[in-house]
């Protein structure tokens, strides 16, 4: 269980849960720009230690987070589905499925908008 208002420390998210958590960083650039620019998403990999099934309910993976006052958009966040033979899968915003081991699921938050003009 993830969430983007309180983040799950990656020891208690492997220790609850069977998964590795391959990657957790900050997904730099996908603030949009302004006088003071968005905040930037994160980026969490996940592997699963078995199969499992996972759903994913997300928010602004098709509309950008808007800029406010001139500010520009910040990136629209992705959820992928990794297979173990490296095709990538978007599984879009809202979706449930299979992960099997070996599978990777990447997800990026979204950026969030820019507020004022850029001078």
């Amino acid at each position: 269980h993830c969430t983007n208002t309180r983040i799950t420390d990656p020891e208690i998210l492997e220790r609850r849960y069977p998964v590795l958590l391959r990657e957790f960083s900050i997904r730099k650039g996908s603030g949009g720009k302004g006088k003071h620019k968005g905040g930037d998403g994160v980026v969490r990999e996940l592997e699963p230690l078995r199969p499992l099934t996972v759903s994913i309910l997300s928010e602004r993976r098709v509309l950008q987070p808007y800029g406010m006052d001139g500010g520009e958009p910040g990136a629209c966040g992705r959820n992928l589905l990794i297979r173990d033979n490296g095709v990538v899968v978007n599984m879009g915003g809202r979706c449930s499925g299979d992960w099997q081991r070996g599978e990777r699921l990447r997800i990026e938050t979204p950026g969030a908008g820019g507020y004022g003009a850029a001078a």
